[in-house]
C-alpha cells in the first residue's frame, strides 16, 4: 500500500513542472514568417509583466497579442504596421526601444542625467574630504621643530 502511494506522489511531483509550461502551437506556412513572428513577439513587452516580452511571458494579455500578431501576420501585415497597431492601441510602452519624441526623451536621457548628477556628487563629496595642504611654518616654529628634533636625536642614543 506505501508504494502505491509513493509512485503516485512521485507521479505529481514530477508532473506539476510541466502543467504550467504552457506549450503554443502555431503553424506558418513558410520559415521566414516563422521568424518574423518569434522576432516580433520578442521585441514587444508584455504589459503584465513589464520586464518581459511577449514571447517570455505566460500572462492571458501576452497570449492574447501573441494571438493578434499572428493573426496579423497571416493577413499579411508587414511588421511596421503590426508594431504601429500595438503601438496605437497601448503605447509606446509596449516597445523595448521606444522612440526618441518628447514624451519618451526623458527616458532616454533620465540615465545620462542621473550619471553626470552622481558624478558631480562624487566629486564634491572627494572635493570637501580633501585636506587644505598646511601653511609654511615661519622662522621661528621652524627654529622650535629643529630644538625638539635635536633633543629626541640625544635621547635616542642612549636607550
Amino acid at each position: 500500500m506505501k508504494g502505491r502511494y509513493f509512485v503516485l506522489l512521485l507521479f505529481f511531483v514530477l508532473s506539476v513542472p510541466f502543467v504550467h509550461a504552457g506549450i503554443e502551437v502555431r503553424e506558418f506556412p513558410d520559415a521566414r514568417l516563422e521568424q518574423r513572428y518569434h522576432r516580433l513577439i520578442g521585441e514587444l513587452r508584455c504589459l503584465v509583466c513589464q520586464n518581459q516580452s511577449l514571447a517570455d511571458s505566460n500572462a492571458d494579455l501576452a497570449e492574447d497579442l501573441r494571438d493578434e500578431v499572428y493573426a496579423m501576420l497571416m493577413a499579411g501585415k508587414p511588421d511596421r504596421e503590426i508594431v504601429a497597431f500595438l503601438v496605437a492601441r497601448y503605447g509606446d510602452f509596449v516597445l523595448y526601444r521606444p522612440p526618441v519624441k518628447k514624451t519618451t526623451l526623458l527616458l532616454w536621457l533620465g540615465p545620462f542625467a542621473a550619471l553626470l548628477v552622481a558624478g558631480w556628487v562624487l566629486w564634491r563629496i572627494g572635493k570637501a574630504r580633501t585636506p587644505e595642504p598646511a601653511a609654511p611654518l615661519n622662522e621661528e616654529e621652524q627654529q622650535k621643530v629643529r630644538k625638539l628634533l635635536q633633543q629626541q636625536n640625544r635621547e635616542e642614543p642612549g636607550s
